[in-house]
């Protein structure tokens, strides 16, 4: 399997993206991706694609947020 680089324009629109993939998961799972992310980190959840390609887009998701929540405390 061939890992796929996407480039965005902003981190604002990675963070759209991300968010409408964490919805489908969630969607498809009915559980909130954090609460799946807590779940998974201690091992109560398997080992699928699904669930390891979900942990690193919640991942990521924390990572660009995190950017976003620090230039707007700059700016502020």
């Amino acid at each position: 399997m061939q890992k796929q680089t996407i480039k965005y324009v902003s981190e604002v629109d990675a963070l759209i993206a991300i968010t409408k993939r964490l919805s489908s998961y969630e969607t498809r799972y009915n559980i909130i991706s954090e609460d799946f992310f807590n779940r998974y980190s201690k091992g109560e959840m398997e080992d699928s694609t699904d669930f390891l390609e979900w942990s690193n887009a919640y991942e990521h998701f924390i990572e660009i947020r995190h950017k976003i929540e620090r230039r707007l405390q700059n700016v502020a």
